[in-house]
């Protein structure tokens, strides 16, 4: 008998249901630039990697944009920016105009960078120049003298370019999670750390809100001029900012506490507690855990249940 061999036709392999960022940028032949921003302003939804830890985009959506009348031309149209010389030329006024516009907070940037000697290079949609020059609204901000009230600014020595481009930021990063503890790190990365320290008073909190912040904007070294000078740009400093940011905070923070808690180290087991070793001056009970608590800021989980066992295993040495 003869043996007759069936040969099965391939598999064919199933594309994966999602995609990384950068698999997603080269699909849709954008820069990866030019897809941060889409993405940022909503163009192209994500989904939220595994534990939260990497966002991703869906092939369905791929499809969806793909499939869009706007693909790929007026997509890669709407997230242009352009820096002041090129945004006056496309108002058809000044570049001294354009800049005093900016700073006086009529024309909000949408990203920035540093040029090679360390300089602020502000960037704008224009789409949005465009809509502006064409609104007949700002007819008076575009020719003309501008309103006593922003001149007085002006003169004063007001840049609110910073000042909206954290706004516009912060909207950015809030759009990109649904989870309230990393709603309040995406704004308390506005905040300086001694502003941090005075709303978050438990150092936990304020640890783990740190670990979930979004990733510094610059790849310079830390305290190096460059990194220094984008810190700046993401601090918050105007007074009414400032208040925004305490309101949002604590309303932020008691939603996140609602729903879980920070992680924290273990309390000691009941055993401890019962034991008369557990027992101590009430005065160094509240001041040296205060003061460990306080150096767990900026720590891991696993180190700072670490430094609660040595403290732990230096008061029995010590009651004993």
């Amino acid at each position: 008998m003869t043996d007759v061999m069936t040969t099965q036709p391939p598999t064919a392999t199933a594309a994966p249901p999602s995609v990384a960022l950068s698999g997603a940028a080269k699909e849709l032949g954008l820069k990866r630039g030019e897809f941060d921003l889409a993405v940022s302003l909503g163009r192209i939804r994500v989904i939220g990697g595994p534990q939260g830890t990497q966002r991703r985009v869906t092939r369905a959506e791929i499809d969806r944009v793909r499939d869009s009348e706007c693909y790929p031309g007026a997509l890669r149209e709407s997230v242009r920016v352009m820096g002041t010389t090129e945004a006056a030329e496309l108002m058809n006024i000044s570049t001294a105009r354009f800049t005093r516009l900016a700073r006086a907070g009529f024309l909000t940037p949408v990203k920035f960078y540093l040029n090679r000697y360390r300089a602020v290079v502000w960037l704008y949609l224009a789409e949005e120049l465009r809509h502006f020059a064409e609104s007949q609204v700002h007819d008076g901000l575009l020719t003309g003298r501008l309103p006593e009230s922003a001149r007085m600014r002006l003169d004063k020595g007001q840049d609110l370019r910073a000042r909206n481009w954290r706004s516009r930021h912060a909207g950015f990063l809030l759009r990109q999670t649904k989870d309230s503890w990393r709603r309040v790190a995406a704004m308390a990365s506005l905040l300086g750390e001694a502003q941090l320290t005075e709303i978050v008073k438990d150092p936990y909190e304020r640890a783990y809100l740190s670990r979930l912040m979004p990733a510094p904007r610059t790849q310079a070294a830390p305290d190096s001029p460059a990194a220094l000078i984008v810190e700046r740009i993401m601090t918050a400093d105007d007074p009414e900012e400032l208040r925004w940011l305490h309101a949002s905070l604590q309303l932020g923070l008691s939603q996140a506490r609602s729903e879980r808690p920070a992680p924290r180290p273990p309390g000691p087991p009941a055993t401890a507690l019962a034991a008369p070793v557990a027992v101590v001056d009430s005065a160094s009970a509240r001041a040296e855990p205060e003061h460990r608590r306080d150096d767990a800021i900026g720590v891991s989980e696993h180190e700072s249940r670490g430094l609660m066992r040595k403290w732990l295993r230096r008061r029995q040495v010590q009651s004993e």
